[in-house]
């Protein structure tokens, strides 16, 4: 009976996350700058949604391939950005739960757009990226899979929004 609790209340922890209409992130000037940076015109998930289950999720990264080998999400595949091919989802189902990440969403908004316009009915942002993700202490991996402190930075003005003390900014 307690194990049937637990995953109850663990999946309702995760359809929680699908219904958020708030997107908390830790710094509220970095809430400000995505707000004016993002169109919001694709379903978004936190950070804290995600973390809870992201085995239930394809996740997408969409950076470039030198980001995503210093570190990413575990169990994340690379798309990219200017690279991505919708043929890479080969015979993902239109109805599998995705999300896309970038460093900030900007990338992967626009890549959850570029789904959406496919078909793929659950496709969601990761308000924040990978910043976000690492700010409120998530792990990532590098290309080994093993547990790293080092995040690729984007460049110099992005980068400031790594809040994280215990992260390795690389470029």
């Amino acid at each position: 009976m307690k194990v049937v609790l637990t995953f109850v209340s663990l999946w309702m922890i995760c359809l929680a996350g699908h219904a958020q209409s708030s997107r908390p992130i830790a710094d509220p000037e970095f809430d400000r700058t995505l707000t004016s940076l993002l169109k919001n015109e694709v379903p978004a998930l936190s950070t804290a949604a995600l973390a809870g289950c992201t085995e239930d999720y394809l996740v997408l990264d969409t950076r470039s391939r030198e980001e995503f080998e210093v570190s990413h999400l575990e169990n994340a595949l690379w798309t990219g950005y200017s690279e991505f091919d919708s043929s890479l989802l080969g015979s993902v189902p239109v109805d599998a739960p995705i999300v896309c990440y970038c460093s900030v969403g900007y990338r992967s908004e626009r890549i959850v757009a570029k789904l959406q316009s496919l078909g793929y009915k659950k496709v969601f942002n990761l308000y924040g990226g990978i910043f976000e993700w690492v700010n409120r202490g998530f792990p990532v991996v590098n290309s080994e899979g093993k547990i790293t402190h080092r995040i690729h930075g984007y460049n110099k003005k992005w980068s400031r929004w790594i809040l994280h003390p215990a992260m390795r900014v690389i470029y």
